[in-house]
């Protein structure tokens, strides 16, 4: 017989007390480098474990064999991704602080209480994602030349494909936080914020039954991404924001409906074809835009 009560506090509960504990241990210890690794740690072990045992979907269940390779990817792709946000590092931090002087934007309020600035970070940074992530959508040359494509390209969807982009296209996700953090001298909320992004990533993809109508009107749920991820081109060009869906509902974007199946097309490429869609798209592709 199953434990209903477990059920119901993964289905309604779950999320809040995910972002409840990750910016609970953040407020406690916002100067540590090494957090951003542990929580993403943390919260893949948990979703990983509940998606094994009570997945929503059975069907996509991914096994061990192919748990192990997504493993391996994100790991270099997250490689990638820490050389990509020291490049911009390195390269922009003198030039947007001379713009930050030049334009008078030196008024972060760093008096305001850590978990306000964290927030104030985290919706600047998605307004910039949301614009990239729509313009991937909508231009032709900006889907290919960011590989965006490889990221829709899983028919099954987990916890774990918060990681799995096309190395193109880290250099993509990487501009906002960036732009927020050197552009307005946030200084330690902008790791906070960053934070708050991958835990808000992982819970998106993830392969469960979520109920989180309170926490989806500020944040996404794995329900309006799941959307997002549908083979259905009119279906994913909505819900754009990864971690917040607040400017899907100020511009529009927002849709709150089941998705029957997810990918670029009927079938999934392999990876090979998913590293060389910036070049060449699999014939199938129905998500792409024109």
């Amino acid at each position: 017989m199953k434990n209903t009560a477990f059920f119901d506090i993964i289905k309604y509960a779950l999320h809040p007390l995910i972002l409840l504990c990750v910016l609970t241990l953040w407020s406690l210890f916002p100067e540590t480098p090494a957090l951003y690794l542990l929580v993403m740690l943390g919260v893949q072990l948990v979703l990983g474990t509940l998606e094994y045992s009570i997945p929503a979907r059975p069907d996509w269940v991914v096994h061990a064999e192919e748990k192990i390779a997504g493993v391996a990817m994100v790991i270099v792709l997250l490689m990638i991704s820490i050389a990509v946000t020291l490049l911009y590092h390195t390269g922009l931090s003198a030039p947007l602080a001379e713009l930050r002087g030049s334009l008078h934007l030196d008024f972060w309020p760093h008096q305001w209480p850590l978990l306000v600035q964290l927030l104030m970070a985290f919706i600047l940074s998605e307004f910039f994602w949301y614009g990239i992530h729509r313009a991937e959508h909508r231009w032709h040359p900006v889907w290919r030349l960011s590989g965006h494509g490889a990221h829709h390209s899983f028919k099954r969807l987990n916890a774990l494909n918060f990681g799995l982009n096309h190395p193109l296209e880290l250099f993509f996700l990487a501009i906002p936080p960036a732009i927020v953090e050197l552009l307005f001298g946030v200084g330690s909320p902008a790791a906070g914020a960053a934070i708050l992004m991958v835990t808000q990533a992982s819970i998106v993809h993830a392969n469960l039954d979520l109920s989180t109508k309170g926490v989806g009107l500020f944040f996404t749920t794995n329900r309006y991404h799941i959307r997002h991820h549908s083979i259905v081109m009119e279906e994913s060009n909505t819900n754009y924001g990864c971690a917040t869906i607040l400017w899907d509902r100020v511009f529009g974007t927002f849709v709150d409906s089941d998705t029957t199946e997810c990918g670029i097309g009927p079938t999934e490429p392999s990876l090979t074809q998913k590293l060389m869609m910036p070049v060449r798209e699999p014939a199938d592709t129905s998500v792409a835009p024109s």
